[in-house]
């Protein structure tokens, strides 16, 4: 398999295992879990299943001074980017918490374009604009009430951090294993959800029932364990912004948890999120070989389908 191929593959996956997040997070905040408590589990059990995994291998966990410095960035970075997300699940809908938090892929192609002079291509724009669409479009609020200010920001939080991590993990001298990386980015990760759990005045809340280690489980393995060690050899493979745009197919993956596990009615706008979501991952994928005109040509084609499916709602 050539890099190109694994790099994508690889996104899709990170993609959609870490769309399961809200699924344990929002079931353990019904059990009366706290944001702190349950991301300290999703990171403690992950960290503890890649400690294993490579001692199991006879892994080396030796790092050097410059290693252990980048990985306690990265893990601060990965720690804050998950608190303030999974705060923010306090002040809005999840679904409309995933929205937001898509902004990440921009910010990302910013951060390269200004820091790094990454040249930005009519793909790059395209699948933006495109994935920004279909996100909008997943959207399903229609009661028309304003978000919360403090929810938004902290979603911003979370996708600038977020951003910056991805960003570090690209332009960084690290040369880890995918899984050696992650298990030092999670160690890192839970001992600064630790220190703000104290900080915050909290202590971490036990878990009391079967129910409730079975979502955290599910919390460290799909969006954590999965979804960082596929994220890591995606970035490396196929760059920072690719990476971050396949990241579209996370809140894809939230609506159809709703709609398969949870009964959610499954809408026009829906489908055509998805399409547009869809058409962004594949212009990302082959984007390279084509040329401007070609993406304005599917552009507007999909924007004469859109009139359509408004004309057919109304």
């Amino acid at each position: 398999m050539n890099s190109k191929l694994r790099g994508t593959i690889c996104g899709i996956a990170a993609a959609v295992c870490y769309g399961t997040n809200p699924l344990g997070a929002m079931n353990l905040y019904a059990d009366g879990l706290t944001a702190n408590s349950t991301l300290f589990y999703r990171f403690g059990i992950a960290a503890i299943i890649l400690g294993l995994m490579m001692a199991v291998q006879r892994k080396s966990f030796a790092l050097t001074c410059r290693e252990l410095g980048t990985l306690a960035v990265l893990g601060v970075l990965m720690g804050s980017s998950s608190s303030s997300l999974y705060f923010s699940f306090n002040y809005m809908d999840v679904g409309i918490a995933s929205t937001l938090l898509f902004v990440y892929p921009v910010m990302v192609a910013v951060i390269m374009a200004v820091f790094f002079r990454e040249k930005v291509t009519a793909a790059t724009v395209a699948s933006i604009v495109l994935s920004l669409a279909g996100i909008a479009l997943l959207n399903q609020t229609s009661d028309g009430a304003a978000l919360s200010a403090w929810g938004v920001t902290l979603v911003m939080i979370s996708s600038l951090t977020y951003a910056v991590y991805i960003v570090v993990v690209n332009k960084s001298s690290l040369r880890l294993s995918s899984i050696k990386l992650t298990f030092y980015v999670l160690l890192f990760g839970v001992l600064t959800i630790f220190g703000l759990t104290l900080a915050m005045g909290e202590m971490v809340q036990p878990l009391a029932t079967p129910r409730e280690w079975l979502f955290a489980f599910q919390l460290a393995v799909l969006p954590t364990v999965l979804s960082l060690v596929l994220m890591v050899v995606a970035v490396h493979d196929i760059g920072s912004t690719p990476t971050a745009i396949m990241g579209a197919l996370e809140p894809m993956t939230a609506v159809a948890i709703g709609v398969l596990l949870f009964g959610e009615k499954f809408t026009a706008n829906l489908a055509l999120g998805i399409v547009l979501i869809l058409a962004a991952v594949l212009l990302i994928i082959g984007g390279k070989e084509m040329s401007p005109h070609k993406i304005t040509m599917v552009i507007g084609r999909l924007g004469r389908q859109l009139k359509k499916t408004w004309r057919w709602k109304s």
